[in-house]
């Protein structure tokens, strides 16, 4: 399956493929191309909606169906996570690209700048989440136009989310950036998507916390390596360790059961077609 992307410069559209990962969507697209898609849905007035996956998404949206049919429902969904491109490689003999949003937010803003684009941050500590707001204005030369913590009452038709939902749409912001970790983010976005006045919508994680400066990103070869999860965990081990600890190994025995089923599939079809 493709899509095609209209680019914010004069280029021609390229194609990026959309395809699954252990079921889960998983589009092939570099950072780049996300930045491309998602000026021109600024430059166009358009919706858009930006989600990604990581091993811990994707576990996630196969216990939850209605995570698996909110990222079938996105506009993007890229990969962000080598244990993605690793699956993708052995399930799909697929290298998909892979990015996160701390490594292009800060491009993508420059790039909407000369246009006065205008942001508006969910997520985070009330004290991290202006700062990094603050920051992300500096460095980008964007407008700042709403910023809420991420300790609200996020339950759909509460006093929180009314007042909320009503500053978002009075801002009218060109990007919106949900950073509340997985899936509370997406369940958010998934319940409120629909009322909000913004043209574009990304799931950011923990872009907040890096804007900030609380949390800093290993070296890329880091990542190249695999190993992110490992530094995140050296940092946060509190918080993440039963995504790690527990989720990672559940990860890989989904990929091992997978590909087990794939062989025993293809030597069903070739003892088939022999006759055997």
């Amino acid at each position: 399956m493709q899509r095609r992307i209209t680019l914010a410069h004069d280029a021609p559209p390229q194609p990026y493929r959309c395809g699954e990962v252990l079921g889960v969507r998983v589009d092939d697209i570099p950072a780049d191309r996300i930045m491309d898609e998602i000026c021109d849905a600024v430059a166009s007035r358009q919706r858009l909606l930006v989600l990604n996956v990581n091993a811990h998404m994707l576990m996630l949206a196969r216990r939850q169906l209605w995570l698996l049919d909110f990222l079938q429902r996105a506009d993007l969904v890229f990969c962000d996570g080598a244990g993605i491109q690793l699956a993708s490689m052995l399930l799909n003999r697929r290298n998909l690209h892979r990015s996160t949003p701390p490594e292009w937010a800060e491009a993508l803003g420059r790039r909407l700048a000369p246009a006065r684009a205008s942001v508006f941050w969910i997520g985070g500590e009330p004290a991290v989440a202006a700062c990094a707001a603050r920051n992300y204005a500096l460095a980008t030369g964007t407008r700042t136009v709403g910023v809420q913590h991420g300790f609200f009452d996020h339950r759909p038709g509460s006093t929180d989310n009314r007042a909320l939902i009503e500053q978002i749409n009075r801002a009218e912001p060109d990007l919106l950036f949900v950073n509340m970790g997985m899936p509370l983010q997406e369940r958010w976005l998934a319940d409120h998507w629909h009322l909000l006045n913004t043209k574009v919508g990304i799931t950011a994680g923990a872009l907040i916390d890096h804007l900030a400066g609380r949390v800093r990103r290993p070296p890329r070869w880091v990542a190249n390596c695999g190993l992110e999860w490992a530094v995140r965990l050296a940092i946060e081990p509190q918080r993440l360790w039963r995504r790690y600890l527990l989720g990672l190994p559940a990860f890989g025995a989904a990929v091992a059961n997978e590909l087990m089923l794939n062989a025993i599939r293809r030597d069903s079809r070739a003892r088939h077609e022999s006759g055997g």
